[in-house]
């Protein structure tokens, strides 16, 4: 691919998304009395303005057309979220409030979370009539935790299941989301495990639940969806550490078979840039280089199943300095550039024989796919 490739991509972002942030403490968690120093929280503004800066100075500036969103409405929120659920964010909103251990909404951070949640709706919107291609939300807080009656994981709206429900809206009929954040995407599964319109496929860490309260979903093989949705939930779990190669392995042999299968019109994409080898919530070791190649993978499974029809929603990613290059190279790659800038960083060798075994384990265990 060159850069005669490229037709661009939409980019929704809006400065008010980096207003607020959660309080300092323990990396995710409240402050601690045994810490001197407390650290700024995971999910902060400053992965966002610097995945910005990355986009606005590369060289692939110049095939991104930016927007602000408006924010989203009640009605819109309602969509995939409970009316209960939401007049509980509203209340947390007045004067902030903890999520959990990890998950904190600022007082009057849901203008934010509203912006965020709009950006994903226009993006999907933009794609799903025909007026973009590729159009993607750069956004904070994420999305693909939140489930319909409840906050998870830094998310409290999930703006990718808003996403497809807003393609569906607009009259597309069938449509896949991929989710590649190094966890699961729990929240979307929940929001469609029992339909068999969306197919909801997360590629992952294998870290199971975090809590069966707040988190009771696993991300195992097993979770498949239920009634109709039976067999539209595919995830695919790799061991901590898999690398470039047994990602793309698995992108092969379980994603690509899975989408050509579902035959999609439009897809989805949630993502995140935390399975990089140096983000500090995941080691699954993926360069710039592994992350280019799935989206470029990504970019010609559209090309071939749906008119290359993409909106793109942006998840974790914690490194403030190395996340930001990753996002540029699945930015380049979703647009049929090569990457221009080189890795500042990586340098884990990867074991292709390990690569070959992992991935092939997952395909015996899965009972979509073994």
């Amino acid at each position: 691919m060159s850069a005669a490739a490229s037709n661009g991509m939409k980019v929704y972002f809006h400065e008010a998304m980096l207003s607020f942030r959660a309080p300092d403490g323990v990396f995710e968690c409240a402050p601690s009395e045994l810490l001197e120093i407390q650290t700024p929280h995971a999910e902060g503004p400053d992965r966002i303005a610097n995945m910005l800066s990355m986009l606005q100075r590369s060289p692939i500036a110049g095939d991104l057309r930016w927007a602000e969103p408006a924010a989203a409405s009640d009605d819109d929120l309602l969509q995939f979220h409970t009316p209960d659920y939401l007049a509980e964010l509203k209340d947390a909103d007045r004067a902030g409030r903890w999520f959990g251990r990890t998950t904190y909404l600022p007082a009057g951070g849901m203008h934010g979370v509203r912006l965020a949640a709009g950006a994903a709706i226009e993006a999907a919107r933009d794609v799903a009539s025909g007026r973009e291609s590729i159009a993607y939300a750069l956004v904070r807080p994420p999305f693909h935790h939140a489930q319909p009656d409840r906050a998870d994981g830094y998310c409290f709206v999930n703006g990718v299941g808003l996403a497809a429900l807003a393609a569906i809206e607009a009259g597309r009929k069938r449509i896949a989301v991929i989710d590649w954040d190094v966890h699961h995407g729990n929240g979307t599964q929940e929001g469609f495990y029992a339909r068999d319109d969306v197919l909801t496929i997360s590629l992952h860490m294998d870290h199971g639940s975090w809590g069966a309260a707040a988190h009771p979903q696993t991300g195992g093989v097993e979770e498949i969806g239920t009634g109709p949705g039976e067999g539209f939930n595919l995830n695919l779990p790799l061991p901590f550490g898999a690398g470039d190669r047994a990602y793309a392995l698995a992108f092969e042999r379980c994603v690509e078979p899975a989408l050509r299968k579902f035959g999609p019109d439009m897809i989805v994409l949630a993502n995140g840039q935390d399975a990089n080898q140096f983000d500090p919530n995941g080691r699954q070791m993926l360069t710039m280089a592994g992350f280019h190649h799935l989206a470029s993978r990504l970019r010609a499974l559209a090309g071939e199943l749906c008119g290359g029809r993409i909106a793109v929603t942006q998840e974790g990613g914690y490194n403030v300095a190395y996340a930001p290059y990753c996002a540029y190279a699945v930015a380049a790659g979703l647009i049929g550039r090569e990457l221009e800038i080189a890795d500042p960083l990586a340098f884990y060798p990867e074991d292709p024989a390990r690569a070959e075994a992992d991935v092939q384990a997952l395909v015996d265990r899965h009972p979509l796919l073994g």
